[in-house]
């Protein structure tokens, strides 16, 4: 393994997230001088979990891809010398219902199954599902020869030049296109008056699935990326459940990054970052428990941020156009989650490990009208013999989070609303909870510090995904975004892949 030189390998990362580990323990693993620091007491960020009454929950992200061989994860883990984590294949992905239907729509893993769920569930729809894979399969191939995107350097531009095939050239035509422009010139868009019948079935299911992964809708959601999002599920891919937890991830990574003599500092904030004459210089430190602060030096500065909090950590030091575009974006998303401990009696028989449910065509995709649940497996370390986790999240506009005039009621209310919307699934009498929890976005803001609460990243937009996205390098040299603002997107996977993107501008900087 070679081992970076003497001059400029001081690295801070600043955030335990997954992207922010991954990224420290690969540095330390060449050589780097790595130190992580992070406000909160537990590592991993939106992957990360928490103990009550003998349950363990995941926060937030509760599912993972790119175990596969040649995966990100599977790439990474093999290079840090690590076993990959136990997990389990998620099939079907998801089960999803849509308002009134009592049969879900399966998302298998094999292809073949998908396809013929698709097809009894859409009929007519299948132009559609080929031309996700006509552009998936170049797509896929495109990002396993590790292209930097958006080229911000000669060397990540040559990057991107060498991960360049003739067959990439399929995709060309549609980087400006979204899955709603797609659906109505296939005539599969549906209109106002076809629900609950009709193509909008179609719709619906996408603007469900699409929510998930790209944070938008399908009217919004970059066509390029849902190719990708789509087809994850499918083998020789597939999405898969941990098991301990998720945070065997960044229990995993943290080994790494100790054992090659990096140090991660939980509990310490870090409130400013330093630049001058448009290079990075360090970063100032806080210690939460005493309040002490230093400044801490360094050659370069991995982010594990919001592009909005990177903004704010450097105040006066943000580019003017950087800082101008970060405030141009439109409001994150934000999450209520809802933390059930339950009997097993709860679960109904053959519950799938991933559920989605839309409670009514007329109200939004938020604010519990849609909840996205995942159930742990008996034996799968979550909950005592006998009992279950059930964790329920649905989308929500941050501002009402912070605008309202009496928290805990607004909380409770949405708490109520969800156990009753879940209670049409799960058998959820009060002899079988045991423990109830709920997280908002302040709880988030709390915990991650993500700007206002957000989570899941920009929004997989036209102009947000890919070559028109924020990028691993930023205008202040020796400083590197890297998590959900950046390409590929949101997800376990994705962020990882970030990382490793930043590791190599890293060594080549």
């Amino acid at each position: 393994m070679g081992r970076a030189s003497s001059s400029g390998n001081r690295v801070v990362v600043v955030g335990a997230g997954i992207g922010g580990l991954t990224a420290a323990a690969l540095l330390a693993r060449r050589g780097y001088a790595v130190r992580v620091f992070d406000q909160a007491r537990v590592a991993g960020g939106c992957a990360s979990t928490f103990k009550r009454r003998g349950f363990t929950f995941d926060v937030g992200a509760t599912q993972v891809a790119g175990l596969e061989p040649g995966g990100i994860h599977h790439q990474i883990f093999g290079e840090l010398e690590l076993p990959l984590p136990a997990a389990t294949p998620c099939d079907p992905a998801c089960a999803v219902f849509l308002p009134g239907e009592t049969e879900p729509i399966r998302v298998w893993r094999d292809p073949a199954a998908w396809q013929a769920e698709r097809q009894r569930q859409f009929p007519g729809s299948e132009p559609f599902w080929q031309l996700m894979q006509t552009l998936f399969q170049p797509s896929w191939r495109f990002q396993s020869r590790q292209p930097v995107l958006p080229p911000r350097s000669p060397w990540d531009l040559w990057q991107l030049t060498q991960a360049l095939r003739p067959d990439t050239l399929a995709t060309v035509p549609y980087t400006f296109s979204t899955v709603g422009q797609i659906l109505r010139q296939m005539g599969l868009a549906g209109d106002a008056h076809s629900y609950p019948s009709g193509n909008c079935r179609l719709k619906t299911f996408l603007d469900l699935q699409l929510k998930l992964y790209s944070q938008v809708s399908a009217d919004e959601t970059a066509v390029l990326y849902a190719a990708t999002a789509l087809s994850m599920s499918q083998a020789p891919q597939g999405l898969c459940h941990l098991q301990g937890s998720m945070q065997v991830l960044s229990d995993s990574l943290e080994k790494a990054l100790v054992r090659d003599g990096g140090l991660l500092q939980l509990n310490h904030g870090v409130r400013q970052i330093h630049a001058a004459q448009g290079r990075v210089s360090g970063v100032t430190v806080e210690d939460q428990s005493t309040g002490k602060t230093w400044v801490e030096p360094a050659d370069h500065v991995v982010a594990n941020v919001t592009v909005q909090n990177l903004v704010q950590l450097l105040g006066d030091s943000a580019p003017r156009g950087y800082r101008r575009r970060a405030e141009a974006l439109p409001s994150g998303s934000g999450a209520f989650v809802l933390y059930l401990g339950v009997e097993a009696a709860a679960i109904p028989a053959d519950c799938p490990p991933h559920l989605q449910f839309l409670y009514s065509y007329d109200g939004p995709i938020a604010e519990n009208n849609t909840l996205f649940v995942s159930v742990s497996r008996p034996g799968d370390g979550r909950a005592p013999e006998g009992r279950a986790t059930i964790v329920a999240s649905s989308f929500t506009n941050l501002a009402p989070w912070w605008q309202a005039g009496n928290y805990e009621a607004m909380k409770q209310t949405y708490t109520d609303g969800a156990i009753q919307r879940l209670s049409s699934y799960f058998d959820l009498r009060a002899e079988h909870l045991i423990h109830i929890e709920a997280a908002t976005p302040r709880t988030f803001a709390r915990f991650t510090a993500r700007d206002q609460g957000s989570v899941g990243g920009l929004g997989m937009r036209v102009n947000t995904f890919g070559p028109f996205g924020f990028a691993n390098r930023t205008p202040v040299a020796g400083l590197w975004l890297v998590g959900d603002c950046t390409h590929p997107g949101e997800g376990t996977a994705g962020v990882s892949y970030s990382a490793q993107t930043v590791v190599r501008q890293i060594e080549a900087f």
